[in-house]
């Protein structure tokens, strides 16, 4: 009998796994953890090799997590605080962005299903500058440095027909830009990091993976430049909350124990194709979106002229 499967984006929930079951040794993982606020959170998961890789289900990259718990909550002030921080930590893997850069920004997801509306929400906030600056130059901005922006929302398969790495593969090939950033929503594994968590990879990203719904890669491999993703977990596999509460009931009686046994050997349960989300995903989405889209503007704003 197939065993379940648990599934998760989150490379830092993928780590944790692995170490519970190699007793907290990975050859060819790192992790680096530190807070940066009271409640804030920043792990940073580094993989250097194939057998990693493999072990993990991950490529090998650099993955940075940024736990904050108090995301839930409609403070600004806090939310302006994590996209400051978040800037920090994209500028942290954008290649050569001292230098002026044209960057593509992808908003992956489906606007009709909140849940997986975080890439196109937040490339609605985003401030986009490579038109002006083709038609009227840098200086419309009266700017000594800016990033050419230009945004993407390709829809999924099932609206457009086409892969979604064919949409950008063509918009890379018109457009010739030196890095692509994707946003999307992500899967997590524990319900303690839904909508709580932002993960930032030099990796890439391969779309609908963390709900078993594989497409096509989007990697510097196969766009041809650099791709980094973010991601927000805003689903949990069904399967993976009834995992948690008979593992917590196995360590309370044998039966439990019997129980949990049995549910991760079954592969015939409804519940391994059912994903959850929280009851206020609409208005998470929105402030979530927005939060991500301030990150970003604030890690490409352009340097201004003396003077002005």
């Amino acid at each position: 009998m197939q065993q379940f499967q648990i599934r998760t984006d989150l490379a830092l929930e993928a780590t944790e796994s692995v170490r519970k079951q190699d007793a907290g040794h990975i050859h060819g993982v790192t992790l680096e953890e530190y807070d940066v606020m009271e409640d804030v959170h920043i792990s940073k998961v580094v993989i250097t090799s194939k057998n990693a890789a493999k072990s993990m289900g991950k490529p090998m990259g650099t993955y940075v997590t940024l736990e904050a718990p108090s995301l839930q909550e409609a403070d600004e002030d806090y939310h302006r605080e994590i996209s400051e921080e978040l800037a920090g930590l994209l500028r942290d893997v954008l290649p050569d962005i001292e230098h002026e850069k044209s960057v593509l920004i992808v908003g992956l997801g489906n606007r009709d299903v909140t849940a997986d509306a975080l890439g196109p929400s937040t490339v609605d906030n985003l401030f986009i500058t490579r038109h002006i600056i083709r038609e009227y130059g840098k200086q419309a901005y009266r700017a000594e440095k800016i990033h050419q922006i230009s945004a993407l929302v390709p829809g999924v398969m099932a609206k457009t027909g086409m892969e979604t790495s064919e949409i950008i593969k063509g918009v890379i090939k018109e457009t010739q830009p030196d890095i692509v950033i994707v946003i999307d929503a992500l899967a997590a594994r524990s319900t303690r990091r839904l909508n709580r968590t932002v993960q930032i990879t030099d990796t890439g990203i391969h779309p609908g993976s963390g709900v078993g719904n594989h497409r096509n890669a989007l990697t510097q491999e196969s766009l041809g430049v650099p791709v980094i993703a973010i991601g927000i977990p805003m689903v949990v596999d069904a399967g993976t909350i009834v995992c948690d509460a008979l593992e917590k009931l196995s360590h309370e009686y044998d039966g439990g124990k019997a129980s949990l046994d049995y549910f991760r050997n079954s592969a015939d349960t409804q519940l391994h194709n059912m994903y959850v989300t929280a009851k206020n995903i609409d208005e998470t989405t929105k402030r979530l979106s927005f939060t991500l889209s301030e990150a970003i503007n604030i890690a490409l704003e352009m340097e201004q002229e003396e003077g002005t």
